[in-house]
């Protein structure tokens, strides 16, 4: 009994986590259980194209999938690597509204006009930032797309939960991975 109310319990959970995983695909054909190898491109960006910080929080990101990746068999190698990992990032600035309401924003009270008229409006109660992380997995010798998918999820604004983050992250979404962990 104690073991099936555990497995519910963290059945709604994990439903409750905020972390969305979508637009997998998987190339035709493709077996990605008869790769070994794996690594990921380089980064070629500099200047003030990248932002403070990105480089170590790129690396936590990496960390996070190398694990995965290990998890499922695979070693990385910058020695001829079968495939190639392509990490693509998108970061949004949310505004969190409400819309009001006359019965707790618009008190009742005495106004002496008759063409007084009370409107709903938007009101800002919050920001956050929303992130996104694609992966590409790429056939190095054909330079082909095999496998991809995104997740999603709400950043922490506590910069040293970015790391949690990055590897709940990663674990929700190679549970999507079509090679299970060994």
């Amino acid at each position: 009994m104690k073991k099936i109310l555990v497995v519910v319990l963290l059945g709604v959970l994990s439903a409750c986590s905020s972390v969305k995983v979508t637009h997998i695909f998987t190339a035709p054909n493709t077996n990605l259980a008869n790769y070994k190898t794996f690594d990921f491109y380089q980064l070629k960006a500099s200047g003030d194209t990248i932002s403070k910080g990105f480089t170590d929080r790129m690396e936590v990101l990496k960390s996070a999938i190398a694990f995965e990746m290990i998890r499922r068999g695979y070693q990385q190698t910058s020695n001829h690597p079968q495939l190639l990992i392509n990490i693509g990032l998108q970061v949004r600035s949310q505004t969190q509204t409400r819309v009001t309401d006359w019965q707790t924003d618009g008190a009742y009270r005495y106004m002496g006009q008759r063409n007084y008229s009370w409107k709903s409006e938007e009101v800002v109660v919050g920001t956050y930032k929303q992130g996104a992380v694609t992966l590409h997995l790429v056939d190095a010798t054909q330079n082909t797309l095999v496998w991809k998918a995104t997740v999603h999820d709400v950043l922490p604004s506590n910069v040293l939960k970015l790391s949690e983050l990055a590897q709940t992250g990663m674990k929700v979404l190679f549970e999507k991975f079509p090679v299970p962990v060994q």
